[in-house]
């Protein structure tokens, strides 16, 4: 299995959680169930910072907790340029083109 260390990093993450895939596995799955990036774009483009603030928050922290490295470090900056009221659209389409990507990953993983 062959998979984009920067995009997720499973021997990372499988000294975090123990070492086991099976659980890996289970969150990963439970990971890509989700809708992370609707709820976002919607939130973002009504101008509900504060629930958009939210969610980038609770992806960064899913995306660090299961080394998706690229993934968590986009939402930080994307976390930041909405906290500060910084222009962020060209980040959201970063976050959203790594998201997809990152998505593709997990698949040769799950």
């Amino acid at each position: 299995m062959e998979v984009n260390q920067e995009l997720v990093n499973v021997q990372d993450a499988l000294k975090r959680i123990g070492g086991s895939m099976d659980l890996y596995k289970r969150l990963l799955g439970s990971f890509t169930g989700g809708d992370h990036i609707s709820p976002l774009e919607e939130a973002l483009s009504s101008g509900a910072m504060e629930k958009a603030s939210h969610l980038i928050h609770t992806l960064k922290g899913t995306a660090a907790n299961l080394s998706l490295t690229k993934l968590s470090h986009v939402a930080t900056e994307l976390e930041h340029k909405v906290k500060s009221g910084e222009e962020h659209s060209d980040v959201f389409a970063e976050l959203k083109n790594i998201y997809f990507l990152t998505s593709q990953e997990i698949s040769k993983v799950y």
